[in-house]
């Protein structure tokens, strides 16, 4: 039998055995966390990450018609250097970022917070107008990486029904 065929096999007996186990989707209908979708409303910095992280969060929790709870997302990054040439120029940066996140109910009462961090690079060896869409380029990369991460977040908060 075929390392693939063993593989697929495993693969079978995994899903299995999850659904024997009462698995349930943290999106699906039932699921505690399936109370967020489309009804959390984003507060985001106006700033262009702000917008980045919060175009994020919608597209994973859906637009709020009818809010029953407030996320509100604080920002922070900053820029490393994370590698220079032998003449001391830089050729490589990290944008290193965290997303401060409070999950609040319409009536004020927090039902969660944390903090997510992540980070992304780019190269700074093109011209200054392609490190500058490098630039811009991770920043929206890490803050749909900091976004998916206070997604996950949620996904463990016991959410009142």
């Amino acid at each position: 039998m075929s390392s693939r065929a063993i593989t697929r096999r495993g693969a079978v007996l995994a899903l299995l055995a999850t659904g024997a186990c009462g698995f349930t989707p943290a999106l699906a209908p039932g699921a505690a966390t399936f109370a967020l979708r489309d009804s959390v409303s984003i507060a985001a910095p106006d700033t262009i990450p702000g917008f980045a992280i919060r175009t994020r969060l919608q597209e994973r929790l859906g637009r709020a018609t009818a809010p029953a709870f407030v996320l509100t997302i604080n920002l922070d990054q900053a820029l490393d250097v994370a590698a220079f040439s032998q003449a001391g120029d830089a050729l490589r940066y990290n944008v290193v970022g965290a997303a401060g996140w409070r999950l609040e109910t319409a009536d004020g009462t927090t039902v969660g917070q944390g903090q997510v961090e992540g980070f992304t690079s780019y190269s700074a060896t093109g011209s200054t107008v392609a490190t500058q869409a490098a630039a811009t380029d991770a920043i929206g990369r890490l803050m749909v990486i900091l976004g998916d991460m206070v997604v996950a977040d949620l996904m463990l908060l016991d959410i009142p029904q």
